[in-house]
């Protein structure tokens, strides 16, 4: 929907614009989209990724977008090798498409389709500590690289009945305790450790299993979370389909 011009989308695509804009051009990009489980960690190492269409009930020129990007079979190995040891498997991939939890943000963000990128799994088991740690031994193991992006493709919000019910007042207030919490998270100063608790420890939060009833749209932010381990850089919090949802940028560490 946002790159067929969906009002309810135009936040959405101008933030991400602007968050680009924001930033040196990558060299790479590491996705890791909402729309991959898979019974360990599945790392796409192909050099030419087709497109993924995975969903159905759009118009037909949701099936005919086209983003002929890149893959970087190397850096999918750097980060096959960073992920071993994990106490689950670790896979390389090397037939399945890249799907719209890569190919749309992407489009938004980098529309010449230049910048190599690898699409990383989440894990079916949904552990956010597992997830933390994905995060944390991509960054160590691309720590050497120059400006190499990873980006967590997501949502803050996915209660998907919620949002074709706009004016229900208490899913508003879910979302927006929901979205306070994770902001409150996600900038404060604070240890790491506690930092990283509360996210492991999400469902704690005010809101949390209306605004995600299931894990899979938050999980990507645990894994970019990871690579950073600090509060962010830059945060927005915009309206989407008419609900709140949060943007989130890290600075990587030195």
């Amino acid at each position: 929907m946002p790159l067929l011009g969906h009002e309810g989308h135009i936040d959405m695509v101008s933030t991400l614009q602007k968050l680009a804009a924001s930033i040196a051009k990558p060299t790479a990009i590491i996705v890791v989209s909402a729309h991959w489980e898979t019974p360990g960690i599945f790392v796409n190492t192909q050099k030419h990724p087709e497109l993924l269409y995975d969903y159905y009930g759009f118009p037909e020129q949701a099936y005919a977008i086209e983003y002929p990007v890149l893959g970087e079979p190397q850096l999918a190995q750097l980060v096959i090798d960073a992920l071993n040891n994990l106490d689950v498997p670790v896979v390389a991939e090397t037939h399945r498409g890249i799907d719209h939890g890569v190919f749309v943000p992407l489009a938004i963000m980098y529309p010449s389709a230049d910048i190599p990128c690898v699409q990383v799994s989440l894990h079916q088991n949904y552990d956010p500590q597992l997830h933390i740690e994905v995060g944390k031994r991509i960054g160590k193991a691309i720590s050497h690289l120059d400006n190499v992006l990873v980006l967590g493709s997501g949502f803050s919000f996915h209660n998907m009945k919620a949002f074709w019910q706009p004016n229900d007042p208490e899913a508003n207030k879910m979302n927006g305790e929901f979205e306070a919490w994770l902001a409150e998270v996600l900038t404060a100063t604070k240890n790491e450790q506690e930092r990283e608790g509360q996210l492991v420890n999400w469902l704690e939060a005010p809101g949390a299993r209306y605004c995600h009833p299931t894990e899979e749209h938050l999980l990507p932010l645990h894994v970019a979370y990871g690579a950073a381990q600090s509060s962010l850089t830059t945060i927005e919090q915009v309206s989407v389909i008419g609900k709140l949802a949060t943007f989130a940028l890290w600075a990587m560490p030195n």
